[in-house]
């Protein structure tokens, strides 16, 4: 039999009460209100006691496999104090798990610890169009214990982001003993070769490769079940590095995967090498392979259907933005170098070089200004070739890196927001100031020198 202690706990009876009838006697309640104030243990009664204001004998509580007695009867020699019966009526405290013994090759990851008044730590980065370095970098912190349960906070706000236990990929600033992970600030040239003398890579960081470097040796412990001086988590620690988050690195800070001849980086996560990393590994008992191929099918007939969807959906609809921008060309500036499209965020890329060859007057354009999803204005150069990282003509130099006033001051022109450390894309606050921008940057251009004639007369 169970019976409802205070708090709505069900509490069993101690085993010491082993009596037919349980009557809490006059001078168990009496001495107890006098020290309380006489309230305070009318609010915790037990399931016996005489509700307040009520008269007679306090009702029998009968025991099982006993019969009960009238209150009449007593309680045949075994009354308890109300003060002795809470605490043999008090639930025993759970048992507390035994620690897990660690092989002195182990060492116990910390957690943060969990208060029932302690927020869970707070992860932030950018807000708008994300990337695969900061879903990345959050991905990888939210496998360690004292982030599993991190808050993601996707904001520019300084105050928000000053609120963040870490920040990743916004802020302007590189303090991993604060935690702050940014790459775009123009004095942040960092790579894991120069952050970890003796690693060959010397690929600039982004947020992905910060987190990894930092976090990354616990992290692989954590996951391989070992400590962090194992061998095994130095060599995995370099291969998943140069062979995952390193082409995650160069593509975020627009680095060419081909220079003289040899690759920079290598590219493991295409869409035939995620197939075929589908198959049996060599040394896997079970070798069959219909499992796999089916998984393979799933994963290629998503990847199919999604690229469809985006061509008929948003390809192909901005092809009548980009024919539109390059008819007002003129409208926009003079030199007929710049368009305007109606709408940010549209693949107008491809669509603008099968387009430009059709000019009239022939012409190249040089910048596309639009609105971000913030309805902040970009200013974005035209790459030499569609799928390079190299612009016909990128944002000045001294730019680079800079951000808000400081960007300002070096520019000329209020209201800057930034210009990325590669000079490929800027922001500004209005459309006026964005093509200020762009025209400050043809000016800036250098004027070509005419041929030389080889043949002296």
């Amino acid at each position: 039999m169970r019976w409802e202690g205070r708090g709505g706990d069900a509490v069993p009876l101690p085993r010491a009460c082993s009596v037919g009838v349980m009557q809490a006697p006059p001078w168990a309640f009496g001495g107890a209100r006098e020290k309380s104030g006489g309230a305070a243990l009318s609010a915790g009664r037990l399931p016996w006691e005489r509700p307040p204001g009520g008269s007679g004998a306090v009702p029998a509580l009968p025991l099982p496999g006993r019969r009960p007695t009238s209150p009449a009867g007593g309680c045949m020699g075994h009354c308890f104090p109300r003060v002795v019966l809470r605490v043999l009526l008090r639930p025993s405290p759970p048992a507390r798990a035994r620690p897990r013994v660690l092989g002195l090759e182990s060492v116990p990851l910390a957690k943060r610890p969990r208060g029932s008044l302690m927020a869970p730590p707070r992860i932030g980065t950018h807000s708008g169009t994300f990337h695969c370095d900061e879903a990345l970098a959050c991905a990888l912190l939210r496998l360690l214990p004292e982030y599993r349960d991190a808050e993601i906070v996707r904001t520019r706000d300084p105050e928000k982001l000053a609120s963040c236990d870490i920040v990743v990929d916004v802020g302007g600033e590189y303090d991993p003993q604060r935690h702050r992970y940014d790459h775009h600030q123009r004095s942040f040239t960092e790579t894991m070769s120069s952050l970890s003398p003796g690693k060959p890579w010397r690929t600039k960081l982004s947020s992905a490769g910060l987190i990894y470097l930092h976090f990354g040796h616990k992290l692989l412990a954590q996951l391989l079940g070992t400590s962090e001086e194992d061998s095994v988590v130095g060599t995995i620690y370099d291969k998943m590095y140069e062979n995952f988050v390193e082409e995650v690195d160069a593509v975020d800070n627009g680095i060419s995967q081909w220079e003289e001849g040899e690759p920079r980086y290598v590219l493991t996560t295409t869409l035939s090498a995620r197939v075929a990393r589908l198959n049996p590994a060599w040394n896997q008992p079970n070798q069959d392979t219909e499992a796999g191929f089916k998984r393979a099918m799933d994963l290629v007939r998503e990847e199919f259907l999604q690229r469809l969807d985006f061509y008929q959906h948003s390809w192909l609809p901005a092809r009548a933005l980009v024919e539109e921008a390059l008819a007002q060309r003129f409208q926009v500036d003079p030199s007929g170098e710049i368009v305007e499209l109606a709408k940010g965020g549209c693949p107008w890329k491809e669509h603008l070089y099968h387009l430009e060859s059709g000019l009239s007057p022939p012409g190249t354009i040089a910048f596309v200004i639009y609105t971000d999803q913030a309805g902040q204005w970009r200013v974005q150069c035209v790459p030499k070739e569609p799928h390079s990282f190299q612009s016909r003509l990128p944002l000045p130099e001294p730019w680079r890196g800079l951000r808000d006033e400081a960007l300002d001051q070096v520019s000329g022109i209020p209201g800057c927001v930034f210009v990325h450390t590669s000079g490929f894309i800027g922001g500004h606050h209005t459309r006026e100031g964005a093509l200020s921008m762009a025209r400050a940057t043809l000016a800036q251009r250098p004027v070509p020198k005419p041929p030389t004639n080889s043949l002296v007369q």
